[in-house]
């Protein structure tokens, strides 16, 4: 028996009958298609959307907060930033250059759709071993689709994070965050306004890949089956999505455009509705007008279609003649491919039939939202009760090593290498640091980000490890110099469909508004993605946090790794416990141990901490967030970094190797008044000679520090490059 056409496209019965109620009638083919794109996971987040509204959203800075293509904040002077996150992660599984090029693309378009000009890039990666042949050739065609297409595209990447663990074998995660700039008055929108307003198709031809792509890739599990689903991933023209970012920034400069939607995930369907929705208009879209790739494509391929580099644009009649000059200019592809109408209906036209005619905002509003089962993990008390036993004694220098080979912990050069980090010439402090900075052209006024994320500590407490990511965010930005501002965040999960999974999913919402409620950092966009399962093994819960910082004015040089100089003093700024070792990563690396629970943020803490750091920013050379590996081994990137060892006084290993939050240090001159009395303060050592020396606790010669840590990834990838 023939499977029903709405199971196939990944619709539930339940699904499908309430679409019959609100046509009042059986749903066309092309219908169909539509409703089952939109209401997908990935594009209606029927699991998620109950729930988000438990995440702070509101500020004075704020324009433009989540649902809009882009978050948008001010940050004075006529000047707005928007800042977007999302995920490309099952397709950057069955294809990783495509996948990940592609999920650049997409997030680039959602800049330039607020009328911003995207000037950076970032990248939250996710692997298992690189021991295995399956995750170097993963890990290895993603990098190269994300410096592939940024690179080419002209925007550049200054930095991220990545992680390894097998939980991410089947199933890599691929998060991109972009920001972009504009001038308050270019802001656009979405909302198709005005009655016989043209629709505009701009871009490139439409064709059959990537049909399906948000509800079949990501709205469902992965199983050995999924190389069949290789069609559905988007094929990227990094030249064509160039002409269009200058095209569509020439026409906001002459005012051209009322609204303006990207096709990204369901395609014409999200694009058509959602414009036509926003303004409380319908839409009628001719199918024949369409540019296609391919030859007699149906009116669903049509609709669904995730071709990328395509635009649509909402304009006035009388200025049709000019939007169509623009796109000529840049050689894009133009079409007049529909109309906004009164009655609210998004209707749809092919070679003289009406396929579809249904209520525009039907597709997004009247999406069904789950309040699905939550349950706490069975085993996970005896997980948190199970915490690392720490040895009496630990030889430095010998754990030192070891952590310094650690991927996870090592230089990320390999990667950030391959992209191009100083287009625009407008970076200041680059990859390879706790945040990127960039200048605001012809302003005072710098733009910190930093992207984070702890896949183990979220399995270990979802709602503290939610939290200490936040809080390690706005660390990194401070010690730049700037103040946190907003938050956009990119939650990966398993599958929503286990209560175990949505209990996860909650606690860590729960986590994140805490910590931004207690830092005052409003979350101004955002992306859920789940079914991260592969053979019914669920990833771990693995948020990521892209936070972004404001320096005004910005530091005259700002702090970075690479500055430390013989006879500076080096201090310790924040709490020491030696007693945060659970998810650490000296208990991963040296102990082999992934169990225990980890110490809570403190919020008054947190604050003081971030403010003390953005403040010391303006007066220290080298300030160093304390997070994976602890004291130790942000003490050693510190000298690595900067040529030169360090003598420290240390009579207990545990504090050199401890993970507990808001500590960061500071290298300067000796006589450099810190003027931080309400926190914890140690001088820790001095720096000098070409040793890491820690008393009697032990040492390593620093040319072989650099050497174990610059060569872990090159030489577990070998040749994949």
């Amino acid at each position: 028996m023939t499977e029903p056409l709405h199971r196939r496209l990944g619709m539930t019965d339940d699904e499908y009958r309430r679409v019959v109620e609100l046509l009042g009638r059986e749903p066309e083919a092309a219908e169909l298609a539509m409703y089952s794109v939109m209401w997908s996971e990935h594009c209606s987040y029927k699991s998620s959307r109950p729930w988000l509204g438990r995440l702070p959203t509101e500020a004075p800075w704020v324009v433009l907060g989540p649902g809009e293509n882009a978050g948008v904040v001010d940050i004075g002077d006529g000047w707005l930033v928007a800042l977007r996150i999302e995920s490309h992660n099952h397709p950057s599984f069955v294809e990783p250059y495509q996948g990940a090029a592609t999920g650049v693309g997409g997030i680039l378009r959602d800049i330039f759709t607020v009328g911003a000009r995207p000037v950076a890039l970032w990248d939250a990666l996710r692997f298992g071993p690189l021991d295995e042949p399956r995750n170097r050739y993963l890990f290895s065609g993603v990098v190269r689709g994300i410096a592939g297409y940024g690179n080419a595209v002209g925007v550049p990447t200054l930095g991220g994070e990545v992680e390894f663990h097998d939980r991410f074998s089947k199933n890599p995660l691929v998060n991109v965050m972009a920001l972009g700039l504009l001038q308050r008055d270019r802001l656009v929108t979405r909302a198709a306004a005005g009655a016989g307003n043209v629709a505009i198709l701009l871009g490139a031809a439409t064709g059959r890949d990537g049909i399906g792509g948000a509800s079949i890739l990501a709205s469902a599990s992965f199983d050995e089956a999924s190389a069949e689903k290789r069609p559905s991933v988007q094929i990227g023209d990094p030249f064509e999505e160039k002409k269009l970012i200058e095209a569509c920034l020439e026409l906001y400069d002459r005012g051209l455009v009322v609204a303006i939607q990207d096709l990204g995930a369901a395609g014409i369907s999200c694009a058509a509705s959602e414009c036509a929705a926003a303004g409380g208009m319908g839409m009628v879209v001719e199918l024949d007008a369409v540019h296609l790739r391919e030859p007699d494509m149906t009116p669903a391929e049509v609709l669904m279609s995730e071709s990328q580099e395509r635009m649509l644009a909402i304009v006035a009649p009388e200025d049709v003649d000019e939007v169509l000059a623009v796109a000529d200019k840049w050689e894009i592809d133009a079409r007049r491919i529909g109309v906004v109408t009164t009655d609210r209906d998004l209707v749809v036209r092919h070679r003289g039939e009406e396929v579809a005619r249904i209520p525009a905002a039907s597709l997004s509003e009247d999406a069904p939202a789950y309040r699905r089962p939550r349950r706490r993990p069975a085993d996970l008390d005896e997980i948190q009760d199970d915490g690392p036993v720490l040895p009496d004694a630990v030889d430095v220098g010998e754990a030192l090593r070891l952590l310094l080979d650690d991927p996870a912990l090592a230089s990320k050069a390999w990667i950030y290498e391959q992209y191009d980090h100083m287009l625009y010439l407008g970076t200041v402090v680059g990859p390879g640091n706790d945040g990127s900075l960039l200048r605001v052209e012809g302003t005072r006024k710098g733009l910190a980000v930093s992207t984070d994320g702890d896949a183990l500590r979220c399995f270990l407490d979802p709602r503290r490890g939610a939290a200490r990511i936040v809080h390690e965010a706005a660390l990194n930005v401070a010690v730049t110099g700037a103040r946190p501002l907003a938050v956009v965040d990119n939650l990966n999960f398993g599958n929503p469909e286990k209560p175990e999974v949505m209990w996860q999913f909650v606690e860590t919402l729960e986590g994140l508004a805490a910590a931004c409620e207690e830092l005052g950092v409003p979350v101004v966009g955002g992306n859920v993605s789940f079914y991260n399962e592969t053979d019914g093994v669920d990833i771990y819960p693995t948020p990521v946090v892209g936070m972004l910082g404001l320096c005004d004015p910005m530091p005259e040089l700002p702090p970075r790794l690479d500055r430390a100089r013989p006879g500076m003093a080096i201090w310790l700024v924040g709490p020491e416990r030696g007693d945060d070792f659970a998810g650490s990563a000296f208990a991963r690396v040296v102990l082999d141990h992934r169990r225990g629970r980890p110490r809570d943020v403190d919020g008054d803490v947190g604050r003081r901490a971030v403010s003390h750091a953005a403040r010391l920013a303006h007066l220290a050379p080298v300030l160093h967030d304390c997070s994976a590996g602890g004291v130790a081994v942000a003490l050693a990137e510190i000298c690595i970094l900067s040529g030169v060892g360090a003598d420290v006084v240390a009579d207990d290993w545990r504090l050199l190797f401890d993970e507990a939050p808001h500590r960061f240090l500071v290298v300067a001159d000796p006589d450099l008044d810190l003027e931080v009395d309400d926190l914890p303060t140690r001088r820790l050592g001095t720096v000098g000679g070409d040793r890491l020396v820690f008393g009697d606790l032990g040492s390593l010669d620093l040319a072989e520090a650099a050497t174990r840590w610059r060569a872990a990834i090159p030489r577990r990838v070998g040749s994949a490059r």
